[in-house]
């Protein structure tokens, strides 16, 4: 049994609600799809997008060496290359990119996604090859480890696999009550093989920087979660003074920008526990805060990016927020999404995040406007030199694995980054992140040579229109023939020099959707 502290064992609780920690998630089975690695292979005539932030460029034939990138040739890549290559690609009208950074992921449980494999072949087909995850799963005995050893050695098909623990979570030494202790969980995350610490705001000021200066001494990644049990303690501004590396979502930036009151004003009746009060209550923060623009609000900004912090906002996570009628009905719902995670998804009193029991237009406009003033913050962070990262938190609010990651990209477009910086969010901002608290330059997120063959290939230009990264695709109208068409779809990931095919992927989900509602 886990014993938590008692703000710890709220959010726990809330986050846990139908999730059983202690029931083991299906394994995953050994790779069977995917081709390579090669000893040569070939991605000829794309046009690239490197990553950086530099504008596209192309055709370009880029040559794969096992799982490193080699060779990067305008125009073909010389005759004897070619007559060495594996396989050769033919990306002609196509874009190569590096493959996507997920910063925020979970992956399901027993009762809504059990088979980890529907998860990671959704990120795969979305060109999602590396993710963090702030944890995979809750609990002791899960395979968070287990799976990221045999992503690596590509023994599962999967995305490589960041894990990071919940401070408190998965080990039997005790409640964290005392910086002693606080350090002793931070060396045995280290030991067993965690990459990193997800905080929530539950820690007692002095524990939590005891933790946090023994997650830096140890290499480990920190990212915060600070939820309103505990934001009187630690918002934003005191977390990233103790050292936090990174904040998510949302949670702690308004606390620290309120305008007349000390403490946030809640409304008569509120119920943190009713997650209908929660959620619909904390939209309207946006009015109890300094106006964006404001001085206290430009400072605290300059705070933030002066801080070298880092803020992956999962706008996605929230957006149903602002219409629940579009967020149920999106295009993949019917074929890629499980029945029991549209279950899970449906309005509840016990399924975490499906808190929209009686959701008014009331309650989606105060969320357009806490939108704008999120987007906004957000955005000048961006631009005065913060780092942004994309993190989707699939698996709740209507939000499915993949789909939902580029559903990030399209809202932080939305908030102001423009096509290119939101590449350069999704890619090597993203690898950033996950390596620096090492030390360590990442192997990936930039197309270069010497560089892991991470890449994503997808019909189109994405930089003009997001939509062609959907693995439904994109509709349109076909001027010439009159017909609508799905055009788009990312068409290859490429993760360590492994090729797979990204529909065919999409059609496995298909057939494990099928499979449930039949077994129905």
């Amino acid at each position: 049994m886990i014993r938590l502290p008692k703000f710890a064992a709220i959010i726990f609780a809330a986050l846990a609600s139908v999730q059983v920690a202690a029931q083991p998630m299906e394994q995953v089975p050994e790779r069977s799809e995917g081709e390579g690695p090669f000893p040569v292979l070939i991605i000829s005539g794309a046009n690239m997008i490197e990553g950086s932030g530099a504008p596209p460029t192309g055709p370009v034939d880029i040559v794969v060496e096992g799982n490193r990138i080699t060779a990067i040739h305008g125009g073909s890549a010389p005759d004897e290359v070619r007559a060495r290559a594996g396989r050769i690609i033919n990306a002609q009208g196509m874009t190569v990119l590096p493959g996507f950074v997920d910063t925020h992921g979970h992956n399901g449980d027993t009762g809504k996604a059990p088979q980890p494999a529907y998860g990671y072949k959704l990120w795969l087909a979305h060109g999602v090859t590396s993710v963090r995850g702030v944890s995979f799963y809750w609990g002791p005995d899960q395979p968070d480890l287990s799976d990221s050893r045999r992503s690596a050695a590509n023994t599962i098909t999967a995305p490589r696999l960041f894990p990071y623990a919940a401070m408190g979570d998965k080990w039997g030494g005790g409640a964290i009550d005392s910086e002693a202790q606080a350090r002793a969980w931070v060396r045995w995350a280290k030991a067993q093989g965690y990459w990193g610490i997800k905080f929530f705001n539950s820690l007692e000021p002095a524990i939590l920087e005891a933790a946090l200066d023994e997650a830096d001494k140890q290499g480990l990644g920190t990212v915060a979660h600070l939820a309103q049990p505990g934001v009187q303690r630690v918002n934003a501004r005191k977390a990233v003074e103790l050292g936090m590396d990174g904040i998510t979502h949302f949670y702690g930036h308004f606390e620290s920008l309120l305008d007349d009151n000390a403490l946030p004003r809640y409304p008569q009746g509120y119920n943190y526990s009713d997650e209908q009060s929660r959620f619909g209550w904390v939209a309207r923060l946006a009015d109890q805060v300094v106006e964006p623009g404001s001085e206290e609000w430009g400072e605290y900004i300059d705070f933030l990016v002066e801080s070298d912090v880092t803020l992956s906002p999962t706008f996605n996570i929230y957006s149903a927020s602002r219409d629940v009628m579009a967020a149920k009905n999106r295009d993949w719902h019917s074929r890629y999404t499980l029945p029991s995670l549209m279950d899970f998804y449906a309005p509840s009193a016990t399924n975490h995040g499906s808190y929209y029991k009686d959701w008014s237009t009331e309650d989606e406009v105060a969320w357009r406007k806490f939108y704008r003033y999120w987007f906004d913050l957000t955005a000048e962070f961006h631009r005065r030199g913060g780092r942004v990262t994309v993190g989707s938190d699939p698996g709740y609010i209507y939000q499915t694995w993949g789909f939902a990651y580029i559903g990030e990209l399209e809202m932080l477009r939305e908030a102001g980054l423009s096509p290119l910086e939101v590449m350069r969010a999704a890619t090597v901002a993203g690898a950033q992140e996950i390596y620096e608290p090492r030390g360590e330059n990442p192997p990936m997120g930039t197309i270069q040579v010497g560089k892991l063959a991470d890449l994503v290939i997808v019909p189109g230009n994405p930089l003009d229109n997001l939509k062609l990264l959907y693995g439904t695709g994109h509709t349109r109208l076909n001027y010439d023939s009159g017909e609508i068409e799905q055009v788009g779809g990312v068409r290859w990931t490429i993760k360590d020099g492994v090729v797979y095919d990204a529909p065919a992927l999409l059609e496995d989900v298909a057939q494990m959707v099928e499979a449930q509602k039949a077994a129905r």
